[in-house]
């Protein structure tokens, strides 16, 4: 046990770093930085590469806590 203990910590640093990596490829007006005024656009609806970028997201963030919380539950 203690082996796959270990393939789940590797498996969770390649998730979250590809998880970094998507976070900060999205646009930034799209960020936390329009709650206050810094993207002025209005609402359009997501396309292409911004569409995978969003479910690419999506899928690794709920992969990480499920990663997570097997790695709980192996201790």
């Amino acid at each position: 046990m203690p082996y796959m203990k270990q393939v789940l910590i590797f498996i969770q640093i390649i998730v979250s770093v590809g998880l970094i990596i998507l976070i900060l490829l999205q646009s930034k007006s799209s960020g936390l930085g329009s709650a206050w005024g810094g993207g002025g656009g209005s609402f359009q609806s997501r396309r292409g590469v911004e569409k995978f970028l969003f479910a690419a997201t999506i899928i690794l963030s709920v992969l990480f806590f499920i990663i997570q919380v097997s790695i709980l539950l192996l201790k």
